[in-house]
């Protein structure tokens, strides 16, 4: 029968690591295999991809959960235990379901003000198609080193890019592939990221030494997907282009067009950089954006309503869409507001239900230390470490919980090889912090997915950056280059 002494709980940074002695491995990976199992049955055999209707997703990581639950019962966990646990998940993104909400709103009224018609008005006539995907992963990860967000500059110049590259008319998936690749250099970077700190806080190095090593994998990684965008601009043929003065006549008339619009945006950055808090600083977006709408495009709040309070209160909580005479803005033109994200609520909230069982029946822990235990070799430990960090983001939605429990498992393993902390932290940047974007019910991909409007597997293969950032800290490894060692006392 299990026991307080079977399982013991560390606290860090506010996440927690749950360990039980009586769960084996294969009970561990139970879940897992399933989920996997039914997720892979409905990107490959249902056609619509809804094998449960639109919650297919949510439903399957509650199914997952369920299966989970099943196995922590066999092992005498409690469901007080998994609650709690499901409970501390749930508490960890209350934030980043507040932030998704006002994002929603930040679009809708982006929208109805002229703000987004006006960056892509303006863009359009600067941002040639041969240049478009590779300036754009430079101009998202110049923002996000600034404000140390990627999520905050999805929200601003992502959703713009996204807009200006759909008018130009260049697969979506392309674009945000491109601004996801910038926007996570930028953030993985920035010491103001949060990510930043806390992989050299679990690896045992300082902040300035990480962001060092760091570059030796990182700048070859951004070098790479700039070629390959580069590549790719070249090479495709954007269907945009022929009519681009029809498009820029078209918003013309439609919005009043002005540079004054970029006030809002400018503000929304300004105050990030100001260490402001996410929720204030998108709020006062929303807000300004609302008065821009008045003063600015009077003539639009009139045609989505008799009354210009009630336009501004739809495009914050529902649907809106602006009609014009391009079918192309048309797509382009409309939002769900605070509705719109409902959807990635939800399967953000069902994640954290898997990961929270999950995390409550000793499974992550397991899982991690099964990898541990194979890490003969030094490389086999680099490589035990991003496998780690990329199970925990698919199995915990969580990222920061795919740098927390790694970095605590794996960083008396690092220095028992005489390896410095800093080819931890690198690792666990590397592999956690880039790729939680590639998983659809991380809450990283989910969010991305849900901002800028592509789904998570369509811009998947365009984050050249996401995902050669884990083959190239393994190549360096395996060729042994600018691996550190600790210093000999």
């Amino acid at each position: 029968m299990q026991d307080d002494k079977n399982i013991s709980k560390i606290e860090i940074e506010n996440q927690h690591i749950i360990e039980n002695k009586e769960l084996n491995i294969w009970e561990a990976i139970i879940p897992v295999v399933i989920l996997m199992g039914m997720l892979a049955y409905n990107i490959f055999f249902v056609e619509d991809q809804e094998w449960f209707g639109t919650y297919t997703n949510q439903i399957i990581l509650l199914l997952g959960g369920l299966v989970a639950a099943t196995v922590g019962l066999f092992n005498k966990v409690t469901v007080e235990r998994m609650l709690k646990e499901i409970w501390e998940n749930l508490k960890s993104v209350f934030i980043p379901i507040m932030i998704l909400f006002l994002v929603g709103a930040l679009a809708g009224t982006w929208l109805i003000s002229g703000v987004i018609p006006a960056m892509v008005y303006y863009g359009l006539q600067v941002l040639s198609p041969s240049i478009f995907l590779p300036a754009s992963v430079i101009i998202c990860a110049v923002i996000s080193i600034a404000t140390g967000s990627s999520w905050t500059t999805s929200a601003t110049v992502g959703i713009a890019l996204v807009g200006i590259g759909t008018a130009l008319g260049i697969n979506t998936g392309m674009i945000a592939g491109a601004v996801v690749s910038g926007a996570y250099f930028g953030d993985k970077m920035s010491p103001l990221s949060d990510t930043t700190n806390l992989a050299p806080a679990m690896a045992g190095t300082d902040l300035f030494t990480h962001i060092r090593y760091m570059t030796i994998t990182t700048v070859p990684t951004l070098i790479v997907t700039l070629i390959v965008f580069g590549i790719i601009s070249m090479n495709i043929e954007p269907s945009g282009s022929a009519d681009l003065s029809s498009l820029l006549s078209t918003i013309n008339t439609t919005f009043n067009t002005s540079p004054w619009l970029f006030i809002v945006p400018l503000v929304v950055i300004a105050l990030i950089l100001l260490k402001t808090k996410p929720l204030i600083a998108l709020g006062t977006g929303v807000l300004l954006a609302a008065i821009f709408a008045f003063i600015f495009q009077p003539e639009i709040l009139a045609h989505l309503s008799n009354s210009k309070l009630k336009s501004i209160t739809t495009s914050i909580l529902t649907d809106t869409q602006i009609t014009t005479n391009n079918e192309k803005l048309n797509a382009l033109f409309s939002s769900g507001g605070m509705k719109g994200m409902l959807w990635t609520i939800y399967l953000i909230i069902c994640a954290m239900v898997f990961g929270g069982i999950m995390d409550g029946i000793g499974a992550l822990s397991r899982i991690t230390k099964a990898l541990l235990s194979v890490a003969t070799t030094i490389f086999g430990l680099f490589a035990s470490t991003v496998i780690s960090c990329l199970g925990l983001n698919a199995i915990a939605s969580d990222q920061y919980l795919a740098i927390v429990i790694p970095g605590k498992m794996f960083k008396k393993a690092y220095e028992d090889r005489g390896l410095a902390p800093e080819n931890l932290s690198r690792t666990l940047e590397d592999s956690g912090t880039v790729t939680s974007v590639l998983i659809p019910w991380n809450t990283c991909g989910a969010y991305q997915s849900g901002v800028l409007g592509v789904d998570t597997l369509h811009y998947a293969g365009y984050a050249v950056f996401n995902w050669l950032s884990p083959f190239t800290t393994l190549l360096f490894a395996a060729l042994r280059i600018k691996i550190k060692e600790l210093s000999k006392k």
